[in-house]
């Protein structure tokens, strides 16, 4: 899934190299977390963050039985958490 997620939101972005993502997986669901740089919020927060609906939708798809869902937090909250 986290693969999933990076090859989705990757392209979108000015710094790939800055998205990260942590992932829990329960026995029924997928719990992704996602951090960006600051200037790539904005592609995911415009338009009533349609972007980031498009994503959870491609995948809630890809999870099958299993509940996903995708976070999209502060820059520095999965940092602040290891």
């Amino acid at each position: 899934m986290e693969q999933l997620v990076h090859h989705l939101v990757d392209p979108l972005v000015k710094h790939a190299d800055e998205v990260n993502i942590r992932m829990v997986e329960g026995d029924a669901a997928y719990i992704l977390e996602m951090t960006v740089h600051d200037e790539d919020r904005n592609v995911f927060t415009n338009n009533d963050g349609q972007v980031l609906h498009y994503v959870r939708t491609i995948l809630s798809a890809a999870a099958g039985h299993k509940k996903a869902t995708l976070d999209l937090l502060d820059s520095d909250a999965l940092g602040a958490e290891e």
